[in-house]
Protein backbone atom coordinates (compact mmCIF):
# COMPACT_ATOMS: atom_id res chain seq x y z
CA UNK A 1 0.00 0.00 0.00
CA UNK A 2 2.67 2.34 1.12
CA UNK A 3 4.42 1.71 -2.63
CA UNK A 4 1.27 2.34 -4.79
CA UNK A 5 1.26 6.04 -2.45
CA UNK A 6 4.60 6.78 -2.55
CA UNK A 7 4.02 6.63 -6.47
CA UNK A 8 1.37 8.98 -6.18
CA UNK A 9 2.75 11.57 -4.11
CA UNK A 10 5.63 11.51 -6.93
CA UNK A 11 3.73 12.01 -9.57
CA UNK A 12 2.21 15.21 -7.73
CA UNK A 13 4.70 16.75 -6.78
CA UNK A 14 5.81 16.50 -11.01
CA UNK A 15 2.80 17.24 -11.87
CA UNK A 16 3.18 20.77 -9.30
CA UNK A 17 6.22 21.63 -10.61
CA UNK A 18 5.84 24.25 -12.12
CA UNK A 19 6.80 28.33 -11.83
CA UNK A 20 4.85 29.74 -9.16
CA UNK A 21 5.15 33.50 -9.20
CA UNK A 22 3.72 35.59 -6.29
CA UNK A 23 1.79 38.45 -7.64
CA UNK A 24 -0.74 37.86 -5.31
CA UNK A 25 -4.16 37.41 -7.45
CA UNK A 26 -1.86 38.42 -10.29
CA UNK A 27 -1.14 36.09 -13.00
CA UNK A 28 0.89 32.65 -11.19
CA UNK A 29 -1.24 32.93 -8.05
CA UNK A 30 -0.76 29.55 -5.68
CA UNK A 31 -4.31 28.80 -4.42
CA UNK A 32 -5.66 26.37 -1.85
CA UNK A 33 -9.08 25.31 -2.37
CA UNK A 34 -10.82 22.93 0.59
CA UNK A 35 -14.32 21.09 0.25
CA UNK A 36 -16.44 19.05 3.09
CA UNK A 37 -19.29 17.28 1.76
CA UNK A 38 -22.12 14.92 2.82
CA UNK A 39 -24.37 12.55 0.95
CA UNK A 40 -27.18 10.97 2.84
CA UNK A 41 -29.92 8.54 0.99
CA UNK A 42 -32.84 9.50 1.63
CA UNK A 43 -34.77 6.81 -0.68
CA UNK A 44 -34.04 4.49 -3.40
CA UNK A 45 -31.95 6.23 -6.44
CA UNK A 46 -32.65 9.23 -4.54
CA UNK A 47 -29.40 11.39 -1.86
CA UNK A 48 -29.87 14.86 -0.33
CA UNK A 49 -26.23 16.66 -1.39
CA UNK A 50 -24.30 19.14 1.00
CA UNK A 51 -21.14 21.03 0.28
CA UNK A 52 -19.11 23.68 1.95
CA UNK A 53 -15.93 24.96 -0.06
CA UNK A 54 -13.14 27.57 0.89
CA UNK A 55 -10.43 29.00 -1.28
CA UNK A 56 -7.36 30.84 -0.21
CA UNK A 57 -5.36 33.18 -2.33
CA UNK A 58 -2.61 35.47 -2.55
CA UNK A 59 -0.31 32.15 -1.93
CA UNK A 60 -2.01 30.45 0.40
CA UNK A 61 -2.74 33.27 2.67
CA UNK A 62 -5.99 35.03 2.56
CA UNK A 63 -9.70 33.57 2.10
CA UNK A 64 -10.87 34.92 -0.78
CA UNK A 65 -14.38 32.98 -1.37
CA UNK A 66 -16.38 30.38 0.20
CA UNK A 67 -19.96 29.28 -0.84
CA UNK A 68 -22.79 26.66 0.94
CA UNK A 69 -24.30 24.43 -1.23
CA UNK A 70 -26.81 21.85 -0.96
CA UNK A 71 -29.76 19.98 -2.80
CA UNK A 72 -30.88 16.82 -4.18
CA UNK A 73 -29.69 13.92 -6.77
CA UNK A 74 -31.73 12.01 -8.88
CA UNK A 75 -29.85 8.57 -9.90
CA UNK A 76 -32.38 7.94 -13.01
CA UNK A 77 -30.11 5.33 -14.56
CA UNK A 78 -26.58 4.31 -13.82
CA UNK A 79 -25.60 6.32 -16.67
CA UNK A 80 -27.10 9.45 -15.47
CA UNK A 81 -27.76 11.53 -12.56
CA UNK A 82 -29.59 14.74 -12.47
CA UNK A 83 -28.65 16.92 -9.63
CA UNK A 84 -31.02 20.23 -8.35
CA UNK A 85 -28.81 23.00 -6.30
CA UNK A 86 -29.12 26.07 -4.66
CA UNK A 87 -25.69 27.49 -3.71
CA UNK A 88 -25.26 30.99 -1.57
CA UNK A 89 -21.56 32.40 -2.74
CA UNK A 90 -19.50 34.48 -0.28
CA UNK A 91 -16.37 36.61 -2.66
CA UNK A 92 -14.35 38.71 -1.06
CA UNK A 93 -13.68 42.33 -3.34
CA UNK A 94 -11.51 45.32 -2.36
CA UNK A 95 -11.91 43.94 1.44
CA UNK A 96 -15.88 43.70 1.67
CA UNK A 97 -17.65 40.40 1.10
CA UNK A 98 -20.08 40.41 -1.44
CA UNK A 99 -23.41 37.48 -1.71
CA UNK A 100 -24.07 35.82 -4.62
CA UNK A 101 -27.22 33.16 -4.93
CA UNK A 102 -27.16 30.34 -7.65
CA UNK A 103 -29.60 28.05 -8.04
CA UNK A 104 -28.11 25.28 -10.87
CA UNK A 105 -29.35 21.88 -12.62
CA UNK A 106 -26.77 19.57 -13.39
CA UNK A 107 -26.85 16.61 -15.55
CA UNK A 108 -23.99 13.96 -15.38
CA UNK A 109 -23.58 11.03 -17.83
CA UNK A 110 -21.32 8.16 -16.90
CA UNK A 111 -19.75 5.77 -18.73
CA UNK A 112 -17.33 2.76 -18.27
CA UNK A 113 -15.13 2.09 -21.36
CA UNK A 114 -12.21 -0.61 -21.09
CA UNK A 115 -12.12 -0.46 -17.49
CA UNK A 116 -11.80 2.95 -17.74
CA UNK A 117 -14.59 5.63 -16.00
CA UNK A 118 -15.44 8.37 -17.65
CA UNK A 119 -18.15 11.31 -16.49
CA UNK A 120 -19.42 14.28 -18.60
CA UNK A 121 -21.27 16.60 -16.05
CA UNK A 122 -23.24 19.57 -17.93
CA UNK A 123 -24.02 22.53 -15.68
CA UNK A 124 -26.75 25.39 -16.04
CA UNK A 125 -25.79 27.65 -13.42
CA UNK A 126 -28.34 31.36 -13.27
CA UNK A 127 -26.65 33.47 -11.32
CA UNK A 128 -28.33 36.73 -8.82
CA UNK A 129 -26.15 39.51 -7.47
CA UNK A 130 -27.07 43.30 -5.81
CA UNK A 131 -23.43 44.27 -7.66
CA UNK A 132 -23.60 43.31 -11.19
CA UNK A 133 -26.79 42.01 -13.84
CA UNK A 134 -27.95 38.78 -13.59
CA UNK A 135 -26.51 36.01 -16.02
CA UNK A 136 -26.27 32.66 -16.92
CA UNK A 137 -23.68 30.63 -17.34
CA UNK A 138 -22.89 26.79 -18.65
CA UNK A 139 -20.11 24.61 -17.36
CA UNK A 140 -18.64 21.65 -18.79
CA UNK A 141 -16.44 19.00 -17.02
CA UNK A 142 -14.73 15.54 -18.37
CA UNK A 143 -13.13 13.18 -15.43
CA UNK A 144 -11.38 10.86 -16.66
CA UNK A 145 -10.91 7.62 -14.08
CA UNK A 146 -7.99 5.54 -14.40
CA UNK A 147 -7.65 1.90 -13.90
CA UNK A 148 -4.85 1.57 -11.62
CA UNK A 149 -5.05 -0.20 -8.30
CA UNK A 150 -1.72 1.35 -6.37
CA UNK A 151 -2.56 0.24 -2.79
CA UNK A 152 -3.26 -3.62 -4.03
CA UNK A 153 -6.65 -3.66 -2.74
CA UNK A 154 -6.06 -2.81 0.59
CA UNK A 155 -6.74 0.69 0.00
CA UNK A 156 -8.36 1.98 -2.89
CA UNK A 157 -6.91 4.35 -4.54
CA UNK A 158 -8.20 6.09 -8.22
CA UNK A 159 -6.09 8.73 -9.95
CA UNK A 160 -7.91 10.72 -12.55
CA UNK A 161 -7.88 13.77 -14.36
CA UNK A 162 -10.59 16.36 -15.60
CA UNK A 163 -10.93 19.27 -17.82
CA UNK A 164 -13.67 21.60 -17.46
CA UNK A 165 -14.85 25.01 -19.23
CA UNK A 166 -16.54 28.32 -18.28
CA UNK A 167 -18.98 29.84 -20.72
CA UNK A 168 -21.16 33.38 -20.04
CA UNK A 169 -23.98 34.89 -20.97
CA UNK A 170 -22.63 38.15 -20.47
CA UNK A 171 -20.99 38.39 -23.66
CA UNK A 172 -17.19 36.92 -22.79
CA UNK A 173 -18.11 33.54 -23.70
CA UNK A 174 -15.45 31.24 -22.75
CA UNK A 175 -14.02 32.80 -19.62
CA UNK A 176 -12.28 30.06 -17.58
CA UNK A 177 -11.17 26.38 -18.19
CA UNK A 178 -9.84 24.22 -15.12
CA UNK A 179 -7.23 21.23 -15.81
CA UNK A 180 -6.97 19.27 -12.96
CA UNK A 181 -4.57 15.42 -11.73
CA UNK A 182 -5.68 14.02 -8.68
CA UNK A 183 -6.96 10.89 -7.19
CA UNK A 184 -9.49 10.04 -4.70
CA UNK A 185 -8.75 7.60 -1.52
CA UNK A 186 -11.37 5.33 -0.45
CA UNK A 187 -10.35 5.68 3.67
CA UNK A 188 -13.49 3.93 4.77
CA UNK A 189 -16.44 2.89 3.37
CA UNK A 190 -18.36 5.93 4.04
CA UNK A 191 -15.32 8.23 3.50
CA UNK A 192 -13.47 9.72 0.50
CA UNK A 193 -10.80 11.82 0.45
CA UNK A 194 -9.62 13.60 -2.72
CA UNK A 195 -6.13 15.46 -3.85
CA UNK A 196 -5.80 17.44 -6.78
CA UNK A 197 -3.40 19.75 -8.06
CA UNK A 198 -5.62 22.33 -10.74
CA UNK A 199 -4.06 24.90 -13.51
CA UNK A 200 -6.95 27.97 -13.40
CA UNK A 201 -7.34 30.25 -16.13
CA UNK A 202 -8.83 33.12 -16.49
CA UNK A 203 -9.60 35.81 -18.96
CA UNK A 204 -9.88 39.14 -17.74
CA UNK A 205 -12.11 41.94 -18.78
CA UNK A 206 -9.19 43.09 -20.90
CA UNK A 207 -9.26 39.66 -22.67
CA UNK A 208 -6.20 38.61 -21.74
CA UNK A 209 -5.47 35.36 -19.47
CA UNK A 210 -3.86 34.91 -16.22
CA UNK A 211 -3.18 31.80 -13.95
CA UNK A 212 -3.81 30.28 -10.65
CA UNK A 213 -2.13 27.34 -9.29
CA UNK A 214 -4.16 25.34 -6.87
CA UNK A 215 -3.41 22.06 -4.43
CA UNK A 216 -7.50 21.27 -3.78
CA UNK A 217 -8.25 18.58 -1.18
CA UNK A 218 -11.89 17.06 -0.41
CA UNK A 219 -13.58 15.33 1.79
CA UNK A 220 -16.67 13.21 1.54
CA UNK A 221 -18.92 11.77 4.12
CA UNK A 222 -21.59 9.30 2.49
CA UNK A 223 -24.79 7.31 4.20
Amino acid sequence: MFKGIKKFMILVLFLTAVPINAFGYDDGDFQIWQVDAEDINIYKNVKFSMEQEYRFGENATELYYQHYDFGFIYGFHKMLDLGFFYRMIFERYKKKWREEDMPNVNATLKFDLWKFKLEDRNRIELRYARYRYDSVRYRNKATLKLPIDFAKQKMKITPYISDEIFVVSTGAGFSENRFAAGAEFELTKYVKADFYYMLKDNRTTYKKWTSSNVLGTKIKIAF
